[in-house]
């Protein structure tokens, strides 16, 4: 019996597709409330208002006795990540334990696409920055792809865009987020604490016994998962590693057909809102106000290493390392592309993926410690790589909305007026 041939990026299940609609709708609002709240720490940290800004972030309070003083910058980096970071450590776990994504066929692309999209912008990164002393610490900051903005970006310019590049782009930025949450755990923590780092294994295995056994109850999940975040915060490992963690913990398969949705589900149906709509927006807010210093300010930063090396890795690098490693699973799987779909659709959305935001920022800050003249020039490179991969991908995209029209229009078509769309049942049929 002939196999048949692996096609890249044809369409996935419905319950698959239904499930990740209903992400990027969430997402792409939070990417909105982002980047509004981006935009104002951006303004008032250059405004007449500014040391009014620098005191609310510098503004220190918390428990000085378990080492947990701290400003409410840091609060927001440290402690209201965890949270995005939570989320995606149960979305990465859903993709591979129950989502299309457990076929190892279907995973290899967006897990090699994420890859490539991770060495090359470091590359390049180090590559600009190998005659300037302690820049080269920043090398991870242009691997990131901020999920959130990019799709905000995409509600824009790609209403049409197939779903299965939408999951393509999804998936990629969780598993860049898994990469770079090892990437902080290993090169950027410099004093490891081994009592409280063990001490974590506590709280956290006995938040796993509970979940597994299916118990919802905060009163009891919620302290456990806070000492968990508080020892590894005392470890020296970046807190947010907890909250990745403690979603790993989370059981995606539910034990009894019919018994409701599964915990994973359960949680992420909670806490993706408070994500999308309160973390990840404060620390945008905290984490966007560079002082730019007027046009002379503005020069120095532009004609900085540090910025220059962010601004290449995040516009060049990603569209080179993940339409390459796209382009070489296709090449030595032998798999086609769809027959709707060209390279440049790959290019555009590899552009796209150069927005990063969040994980950037908080590389950025680890890398360079907060109030640094090389954090503020990080900054100033991730804003600016951000918007300017989006204006390419923007270009790039709407030169092919004619064509995503077309494949919209069929993958949405309901003749039989049965909830799902004719193509999914083909699909089935085939």
């Amino acid at each position: 019996m002939q196999r048949r041939a692996t096609t890249l990026f044809n369409r996935g299940s419905w319950p698959e597709a239904k499930r990740i609609a209903d992400i990027l709708r969430l997402e792409t609002v939070g990417g909105v409330i982002m980047l509004a709240a981006a935009l104002l720490g951006l303004v008032w940290a250059n405004s007449p208002w500014a040391p009014t800004y620098e005191a609310l972030r510098d503004f220190e309070f918390g428990i000085a006795s378990l080492h947990l003083e701290l400003s409410v910058g840091h609060w927001a980096s440290d402690g209201l990540l965890a949270i995005f970071f939570f989320v995606a450590g149960l979305e990465l776990k859903r993709e591979f334990v129950a989502g299309d994504l457990r076929d190892p066929r279907r995973a290899a692309v967006p897990v090699a696409a994420a890859v490539g999209g991770v060495v090359v912008p470091a590359l390049i990164y180090v590559l600009v920055n190998l005659g300037t002393p302690g820049a080269t610490s920043g090398w991870a900051i242009p691997t990131a792809t901020d999920i959130a903005f990019a799709l905000a970006v995409l509600a824009v310019i790609g209403r049409s865009l197939p779903a299965a590049l939408r999951t393509f782009l999804l998936t990629l930025a969780v598993v860049d987020d898994l990469i770079a949450i090892v990437i902080i755990a290993i090169f950027y923590t410099d004093d490891l604490a081994v009592t409280p780092l063990l001490l974590t294994v506590v709280p956290l295995a006995l938040f796993t016994v509970l979940v597994q056994r299916r118990v919802r109850s905060w009163w009891l999940l919620l302290p456990l998962a806070v000492a968990a975040w508080g020892f590894m915060h005392a470890s020296g490992v970046h807190a947010t590693v907890a909250g990745v963690l403690l979603g790993f913990a989370v059981p995606v398969i539910r034990r009894a057909p019919g018994e409701g949705p599964g915990l994973a589900e359960h949680f992420e149906h909670r806490f993706r809102p408070l994500s999308t709509g309160v973390a990840v927006p404060v620390f945008a807010f905290f984490a966007s106000g560079v002082a730019i210093g007027g046009m002379d300010g503005l020069t120095s930063s532009l004609a900085d290493t540090v910025t220059l090396g962010i601004v290449a890795g995040l516009l060049l690098g990603k569209l080179v390392g993940i339409t390459a490693a796209t382009w070489l699973v296709s090449r030595f799987t032998r798999a086609e592309l769809d027959d709707d779909l060209a390279w440049v659709d790959v290019a555009g959305l590899a552009v796209l993926g150069g927005i990063g935001f969040t994980v950037s920022l908080l590389v950025g800050e680890l890398a360079f410690g907060e109030g640094s003249r090389p954090y503020d020039d990080a900054k100033i490179g991730i804003l600016l790589g951000s918007l300017l991969s989006a204006l390419v991908a923007t270009v790039i995209l709407r030169a092919r909305n004619r064509v995503y029209r077309r494949i919209h229009e069929e993958e949405t078509r309901d003749d039989d007026h049965d909830g799902i769309p004719d193509v999914h049942q083909r699909d089935v049929i085939d």
